[in-house]
């Protein structure tokens, strides 16, 4: 997989205890390597780790390597982006989208 950089990768086997068990609301892009959206959001998620760090953990999740948990939250478009906070979905977006536009849809969440 593709990673941005600062931004984590996470798996079916730690999914549970980085996302679900996680202080922080999280920012969760499913993601593959095959898919020319997800790889311009890249730099967009690399910028948002940055700047939103403190308030927001941001990770990517490989769906072709981590069927348990793309299944899990029916994801069937990339990339798909799940908002976690204190282990629940609360907001799902699919598709690439600008890194304000993106920041302006956590508003809510954040």
């Amino acid at each position: 997989m593709i990673r941005a950089a600062g931004v984590a990768e996470v798996t079916d086997r730690d999914f549970e205890t980085e996302v679900i068990g996680a202080e922080l609301p999280v920012l969760v892009e499913f993601t593959a390597d095959w898919c020319p959206p997800c790889r311009q959001m890249g730099p967009v998620l690399t910028a948002l780790a940055a700047e939103e760090g403190e308030r927001l953990k941001v990770v990517q999740l490989d769906v072709d390597t981590n069927p348990l948990t793309t299944n899990a939250y029916k994801v069937l478009s990339m990339p798909t982006f799940m908002v976690f906070r204190a282990g629940e979905p609360v907001k799902a977006m699919v598709g690439a989208r600008p890194k304000r536009r993106l920041l302006e849809e956590l508003a809510d969440v954040l």
